[in-house]
């Protein structure tokens, strides 16, 4: 068997179809999930009652679980769950009718919003405590010293860990052809298996993983260096 690198560019460039999905799936979960991960990091640093214990066993089973198990659990158990309710409030509507890319939407959010909820929270313990006793000096209230002082310093601490999130959401949207979505990957075996030539397509694919993931990489490396100067300058 021999390379073939004239198919290799055929693949890549019919695999070009594709990336609006997968770059739709990466979306949806890092920001439905930075919004979960948020919620569940100030519940965690403040110690809400109640609700406090709810997000540390979240972290830690998503945390603890493969993502691909993730999945299929909302994929299987999902439906159950939308059937019955249905059924039960006499509402005409099937789970069949739900299309598959929302449950890589939904467990993927969640997924993302455990993990996401680390890097959330590590930055925002690297603000001072001061800083925020500072705004409660001057009459500000927690969601003003939150959203004023806190957020934007812990998202600036936070640029490297939030790119290596959102590559790694890049990178595992590749688990939803399982539910039959048809991103990179799906699309890279539809290809191949026309002339059975998987390592051509593959190896298309990874070529189309790798210049995305340059791209997230060279994005965050200029919000970075901007932020740096901005510090530099003494304002921050």
């Amino acid at each position: 068997m021999k390379l073939d690198p004239a198919f290799i560019w055929t693949a890549l460039v019919q695999l070009l179809s594709a990336i609006p999905t997968t770059l739709l799936i990466t979306a949806v979960s890092v920001i439905c999930g930075f919004v979960i991960g948020t919620a569940v990091a100030l519940i965690r640093i403040y110690k809400v009652p109640v609700l406090y214990p709810i997000a540390v066993s979240y972290v830690t089973f998503i945390r603890g679980t493969p993502m691909l198990t993730h999945l299929l659990i909302i994929y299987f158990g999902l439906p159950m769950i939308v059937d019955g309710l249905c059924a039960q409030l006499g509402i005409d509507f099937r789970s069949a009718s739900i299309p598959m890319i929302d449950f890589a939407f939904i467990s993927f959010s969640i997924t993302a919003g455990a993990y996401m909820s680390e890097v959330v929270r590590s930055g925002l313990l690297v603000v001072n405590r001061g800083q925020i006793e500072a705004a409660y000096s001057v009459g500000m209230t927690t969601p003003q010293a939150l959203r004023r002082i806190v957020f934007p310093q812990a998202l600036a601490a936070s640029v490297p860990n939030l790119a290596n999130s959102v590559i790694g959401m890049l990178h595992a949207s590749t688990l939803a052809f399982t539910v039959s979505v048809v991103d990179i990957n799906a699309k890279a075996q539809i290809v191949a298996s026309t002339n059975w030539k998987f390592f051509e397509a593959y190896l298309a694919a990874a070529i189309l993983f790798w210049g995305m993931t340059v791209l997230i990489e060279r994005f965050a490396a200029i919000v970075e260096k901007r932020i740096n100067l901005y510090n530099r300058g003494g304002v921050a």
